[in-house]
């Protein structure tokens, strides 16, 4: 079986093969890019307007990373996650980011912190207008940058790699609902409790974001 994902437009970034792996990392988060299903090189080439090489080399660079597998002359299909595998990439990630944003609360000046706002302020503009894969960017963007602020770059790309192996299939669903601005707003109220210097209160702010990130978000609210 063979489809095409709804995938955002390409920008003006010289690396077109770069590119095209982030918009297909946040097509696959956002589950606009199913498990099981194949998908096609030059189908997607098509879709974002390039010729089928930049994508096959993107689509490789996935594959590297797990999140999706070569299917000898029909093209990628993605890896499937269990609900399992989910908890287990949650819990790794509480364990890291919760004590790194205390960390930050305690050791940033407030300026640096409150910084973060516009792109905090980004998640809210994309949640309202409903556009899911900005969304999952913009969040992706704002945590990395806020872990950041503690200084361990070894520490951001396991966090990388870890959010990108993640599944918010919620996130369409809230939008539809016209839910997915309370979620964004959250990001605004995480930053002001870290800029506050509170490290107790930044923590249980992030391990609670994470509860979302899991259950709402990923579209499992028995969790």
């Amino acid at each position: 079986m063979t489809e095409t994902p709804n995938l955002p437009a390409l920008g003006a970034r010289p690396n077109v093969r770069e590119e095209i792996a982030e918009a297909l990392r946040a097509a696959l988060v956002a589950g606009e890019m199913r498990p099981g299903v194949v998908y096609s090189a030059p189908v997607l080439a098509e879709r974002f307007g390039v010729s089928a090489t930049p994508v096959r080399e993107a689509m490789l660079d996935l594959a590297k990373e797990g999140l999706v597998t070569a299917v000898r002359n029909k093209g990628f299909r993605v890896t499937e996650l269990t609900a399992r595998d989910l908890d287990e990439i949650t819990a790794v990630r509480t364990l890291i980011e919760v004590p790194t944003v205390g960390q930050v609360a305690e050791s940033v000046p407030s300026e640096r912190i409150a910084a973060l706002r516009p792109m905090a302020e980004a998640i809210v503009e994309a949640a309202e207008r409903g556009d899911t894969i900005a969304y999952i960017e913009a969040d992706h963007a704002f945590h990395l940058e806020l872990l950041a602020l503690a200084g361990n770059r070894h520490l951001i790309e396991v966090v990388e790699r870890l959010r990108y192996r993640s599944r918010l299939y919620g996130v369409p669903k809230l939008a539809q609902k016209q839910e997915l601005g309370f979620y964004a707003r959250e990001h605004l109220e995480l930053l002001d409790t870290v800029a506050s210097g509170d490290p107790a209160a930044a923590s249980a702010a992030m391990n609670h974001h994470l509860r979302h990130v899991r259950n709402a978000w990923a579209d499992d609210p028995t969790l």
